[in-house]
């Protein structure tokens, strides 16, 4: 049985955020999450003009992209060593694909 480790980019995910609050959030898989925080974002928009907004919404926006980029290292690390137990032994190509998992420490080693 072959599986694949879906490896999310932190970065991709912070400038998703970035571009559009709640987007990094979808990118990661947390798809209501991410709605939620677009409804929150529309709401505080509107709230801009009742000033609050100008407080909220940068607020709501930095933190969104802050949050894509950690779940998105912390997403990694999991399945990182859930496929390292998990496979334990094994000769790479069995279960799960070797070269993803060696990509992904060699770029947490840089």
């Amino acid at each position: 049985m072959y599986q694949s480790i879906q490896v999310k980019n932190p970065g991709v995910a912070a400038v998703l955020s970035f571009l559009w609050a709640g987007l990094g959030q979808i990118y990661n898989g947390q798809i209501g999450k991410g709605i939620a925080i677009m409804i929150v974002q529309v709401i505080n928009a509107f709230l801009i003009f009742v000033m609050i907004g100008f407080i909220t919404y940068p607020i709501v926006w930095i933190w969104m992209i802050y949050d894509a980029y950690k779940t998105a290292e912390r997403i990694n690390k999991e399945q990182q060593e859930y496929y390292s137990t998990q496979f334990q032994g094994q000769s790479p190509g069995q279960g799960v694909q070797q070269s993803t998992l060696d990509t992904d420490s060699n770029e947490q080693q840089e």
